[in-house]
């Protein structure tokens, strides 16, 4: 009898501590499900929630901080995502916060993060739905690493038919065992230096004779700062210009002498056509030009004498110094 009651009573504690346990084991999931914690409701609208269920864990800045209540099905292309959130947080969290859909690390379970945007804003009260960000999706990881897997099968093959023309060209060969190439390169490069060097140089001197040419130095920086020389040469212009117009009527005047000689020469009319044809005339003419000429060398020898008679040659000599003087001394530009 004793031996029953003493089975009774170890039967009696085990299944009690089995109970116990038990309603630790639930208490312990109903708590991580916020089952008996304080909590408030959010929302976030998502275009394509990626397998996330309800349960599944909801965590703002990293810190767990509540769970997926549920998911309702808004349209057909809006999934709204309800979330239990502990009541402690409600005064972290605020309306311009961030929802994500993510993985809990690389394979795991999919959860929702809720990140601050740094913008300010009032805190969040129950029911509020927060601004989400477009979630990663790992099938598009997927088919972009497969296009990158493409891409670089492609390069590595036109890669391998690169080297492979590279090993087969002799002239690249030649070229890499070329033993002077290295010295010939480092040849070109001083050549290189001393012609940028030189460049300097005459940009220097050129910029050096600007900067004197500003500063009125040298015969072209008088000129250029001479503010009397442009007047000197406008009036020097205006002189040509005037030269030509004069030379321009007297182009004129001559052309018309020259038609009135063409036409009393076609004509037979007028003196010069008178002259030209009588014989008589034109003798005359002759012997008046020679004894001109005679009378001008006899008057010439004649003032030669007066010249050398020392009652004149003071006079002269006075006269000759005078030119010289005239001579010498240059007409100054007005």
């Amino acid at each position: 009898m004793n031996k029953k009651i003493s089975t009774n009573i170890k039967l009696g504690i085990f299944v009690l501590s089995g109970m116990v346990f038990l309603i630790l084991m639930l208490y312990m999931i109903g708590k991580n499900q916020n089952l008996f914690g304080s909590t408030f409701e959010l929302k976030a609208r998502f275009r394509n929630v990626q397998g996330l269920r309800p349960g599944n864990n909801i965590r703002y800045s990293g810190i767990q901080a509540g769970t997926v209540k549920k998911l309702n099905i808004l349209n057909d292309t809006t999934i709204e995502v309800v979330m239990l959130v502990d009541l402690k947080m409600k005064d972290y969290i605020r309306k311009s916060a961030v929802a994500s859909i993510g993985t809990d690390g690389l394979m795991g379970n999919k959860l929702v993060n809720i990140n601050p945007s740094g913008e300010p804003g009032s805190l969040v009260e129950d029911g509020d739905v927060l601004s989400i960000r477009k979630p990663v999706n790992t099938d598009d990881l997927l088919e972009t690493l497969a296009n990158t897997n493409h891409d670089v099968a492609i390069i590595a093959a036109q890669l391998k038919i690169t080297v492979q023309r590279i090993n087969n060209s002799t002239a690249a060969w030649k070229i890499l065992n070329d033993e002077s190439l290295p010295q010939n390169i480092h040849s070109s490069v001083a050549q290189i230096r001393t012609a940028t060097a030189k460049a300097v140089d005459m940009v220097n001197n050129l910029n050096t004779l600007v900067t004197g040419v500003k500063e009125g130095k040298g015969s072209l920086g008088a000129i250029l700062r001479d503010t009397s020389f442009a007047h000197n040469l406008n009036e020097a212009i205006l002189k040509i210009k005037n030269v030509s117009e004069d030379a321009d009527s007297l182009t004129s005047e001559l052309n018309k002498v020259v038609q009135q000689f063409r036409d009393e020469s076609m004509n037979g009319s007028g003196t010069i056509t008178a002259l030209l044809k009588d014989s008589v005339m034109a003798k005359n003419v002759t012997k008046s030009l020679d004894n001109i000429q005679k009378g001008t060398e006899g008057f010439n020898e004649i003032m030669n004498a007066v010249k050398k008679n020392f009652l004149f040659r003071s006079y002269f000599r006075k006269r000759e110094k005078q030119k010289r003087n005239e001579s010498v001394q240059l007409p100054a530009i007005q």
